[in-house]
């Protein structure tokens, strides 16, 4: 039936709200009445052309709703249930699923992207065009539809317009610190970006114990709210002549940090987060989707050293089994969502939405329907 859809025709384009025939969902399928959704910076990745996906596309994937009706065999949830889609599905079958230390399910559509439902068809269609979907959830539209394996059921009070964060920044940046790197009490972290996924990070390493916390961002506006998150020390690059990985070796006494992470998806500050680790036992993560043509030049002594670097995609977290134990944590108050969203908006303002984000005013607008 019709849905109320933001379709992202082309890039650096306005994203213009239409109506989209969503078909019913096929067999092991799910169809999701959304309720909330997030307006992540990889939403703006592919907006603005860094990401490469296929177009006409409809975006978004940080987001929750309720079942609307189900394909045959679909055992894991039922009409009526409070969902949360998964951008990193979980199949439960393939090798990264099977392996305990794996969550990266080889059925994910975000290394060469097609846009389409597994079985090779897509769900939209507007003026009788068919639409993209987006790394298996497209969350910019009234009605969905994923695969059973990139859906998880949530506790039935959880308050949408607030977990909807677990679907994508709130998991993936405290995960990169308690799950990917495993930050140990007393340790010193630097966090590189200090948007909703880079603050979540710093929540992260403050839950782990980290002692000194230290938060990198261009935009001095950012510090404030990372202070009240537990970052402890502040560098705003621009403020110094030197390169940023030097001043943060400075300020660890000739050490370099613990752990670094880096949460902007530009490869110049992951090179400057891995330089600014400890040589030798230093562990720095990347937690941003870098932009598709991107390559780095890298020398092999900063690792030859002993320094880990890693990457984290959705934090580390087993998606279909973790997110609602996340969900479950957030309704216990062991973990807070509420500081990181600063807008709350109608779902057909959503230009406003990427506005604040691209000028550094918001860190998670969350949209409603």
């Amino acid at each position: 039936f019709s849905s109320s859809g933001s379709i992202c025709w082309e890039p650096k384009k306005p994203l213009s709200i239409e109506e989209v025939e969503v078909a019913p969902p096929k067999a092991h399928e799910v169809r999701i009445k959304i309720l909330a959704t997030g307006i992540c910076r990889s939403d703006d990745h592919v907006i603005s052309g860094a990401l490469t996906m296929p177009f006409p596309i409809i975006l978004g994937h940080e987001a929750a709703g309720v079942v609307e009706s189900i394909g045959a065999g679909v055992t894991c949830v039922k009409p009526g249930d409070k969902v949360i889609p998964l951008f990193v599905p979980q199949c439960g079958e393939c090798s990264s699923c099977r392996k305990s230390k794996g969550n990266l399910c080889t059925k994910n559509d975000l290394g060469a992207p097609r846009g389409l439902m597994p079985d090779g068809t897509t769900r939209f269609t507007c003026k009788g065009k068919p639409l993209h979907h987006f790394i298996s959830t497209s969350t910019f539209t009234e009605y969905t539809v994923v695969h059973e394996t990139a859906v998880a059921k949530i506790d039935a009070a959880a308050p949408l317009e607030k977990v909807c964060l677990i679907g994508c920044g709130f998991s993936t940046g405290y995960g990169a610190a308690v799950k990917t790197a495993q930050v140990e009490p007393g340790s010193t972290c630097a966090v590189f970006g200090l948007g909703g996924v880079g603050l979540s990070t710093v929540m992260g390493c403050k839950a782990a114990g980290a002692s000194r916390i230290i938060a990198v961002d261009i935009n001095k506006d950012k510090f404030a709210k990372a202070k009240e998150l537990g970052a402890t020390d502040f560098v705003n690059p621009q403020d110094h002549k030197k390169p940023v990985q030097e001043v943060l070796v400075e300020m660890t006494g000739g050490d370099g940090v613990d752990y670094s992470f880096e949460v902007i998806g530009r490869t110049e500050t992951m090179m400057a987060a891995l330089a600014s680790c400890h040589m030798n036992y230093g562990h720095s993560v990347i937690v941003c989707v870098p932009p598709s043509a991107s390559q780095i030049d890298l020398d092999p002594m900063l690792l030859f050293t002993g320094r880990t670097w890693q990457g984290s995609v959705f934090g580390g977290w087993k998606s279909k089994e973790s997110v609602p134990k996340l969900v479950t944590d957030y309704m216990n108050k062991k973990i807070t969502l509420d500081p990181l969203i600063t807008h709350t908006l109608p779902f057909d303002k959503i230009n406003e939405g990427f506005d604040l984000l691209r000028q550094g005013k918001s860190i998670r607008t969350v949209l409603l329907f």
